[in-house]
């Protein structure tokens, strides 16, 4: 069914978790980050949770965003078959443990794509002061799907590094080996569930060949890598943006190309492919802030 453009605007209930450290060290393993700024609980001040750990609060949101396209003309199967596409974070200070995070979603633009309906969300966490944590813009492609209306596109967000001082060339390339259970792991360490990645017969129901990876796994693996590439501690993320390609089959392998980086390596791009060259994250880009206080060393 076409799915109306009035659904801009439109806010999810918010969503609330209370992180514990068990939650913040499951998902630094699950995607291989075993630094002691993730893990060692003697650290002054405890441990910090990953960047990309605000998806974990997000997931729910994310979901309950599908009853607001329901109300505008989505059915459940087609909700079923949205597909990722791309990914901008923008993180004001890390999770940390005891944090109790609210989180909220908001249908941010509805535009026609070549293959069916874009989505826009902008996903906003704040801690239990009010304060913003982490602020997310997510596209999702709902194949097949037309919009009933003139396209109503969010608004963009700033550019991140384009326009800088010419890049410093990155060579550094990391191999990782993707086992079987990869996604089961993140599943159940980052609380996101999505059949899609952990059962075979919903996979193949879906039009794939077997289970594949999360795209946001594939993600923490690469800010691993780009990170242990710019000797960058975890607190001067300030923004991840990424564009995802194909999706990464179990098992398999993954290479993350670090592409080179800004003249003041403040901004770092990389990218990750498959073992034949198919383009698993795309686009991607890391701006860190300078050396300070919390910033995940202890």
């Amino acid at each position: 069914m076409p799915l109306t453009v009035d659904a801009v605007g439109h806010t999810t209930p918010s969503v609330v978790h209370d992180v514990d450290s068990r939650w913040l060290m499951a998902y630094a393993a699950s995607v291989g980050a075993l630094d002691d700024a993730y893990l060692d609980t003697r650290r002054p001040g405890g441990i910090v949770g990953h960047p990309l750990f605000p998806v974990c609060v997000e997931w729910p949101a994310v979901l309950a965003v599908r009853d607001l396209l329901a109300a505008h003309g989505l059915t459940s199967a087609e909700a079923a078959h949205g597909v990722h596409l791309n990914h901008d974070l923008r993180l004001a200070r890390l999770v940390r443990s005891g944090d109790r995070l609210s989180t909220t979603a908001t249908i941010a633009g509805v535009t026609t794509h070549r293959a069916g309906g874009l989505i826009d969300l902008d996903l906003v966490t704040t801690d239990a002061d009010g304060a913003e944590v982490a602020r997310t813009r997510m596209g999702t492609l709902y194949r097949q799907v037309a919009c009933l209306g003139a396209d109503r596109p969010a608004e963009e967000l700033p550019p991140l590094g384009e326009g800088t001082a010419p890049p410093v060339a990155a060579a550094t390339s990391v191999h990782h080996q993707l086992g079987g259970g990869t996604a089961h792991l993140y599943s159940e360490c980052s609380r996101i569930w999505n059949p899609i990645h952990t059962d075979a017969r919903t996979a193949a129901r879906a039009g794939l060949p077997g289970i594949i990876l999360h795209g946001t796994a594939t993600l923490a693996m690469a800010v691993n890598d780009v990170l242990a590439d710019l000797d960058a501690e975890p607190g001067r993320v300030r923004r991840i943006r990424v564009r995802f390609g194909a999706p990464a089959p179990l098992p398999s392998a993954l290479e993350v190309r670090m592409l080179g980086r800004s003249a003041g390596g403040d901004v770092a791009w990389f990218d990750a492919v498959s073992p034949g060259g198919r383009p698993v994250l795309r686009h991607g880009a890391i701006a860190v802030g300078p050396t300070g206080a919390g910033s995940g060393r202890p």
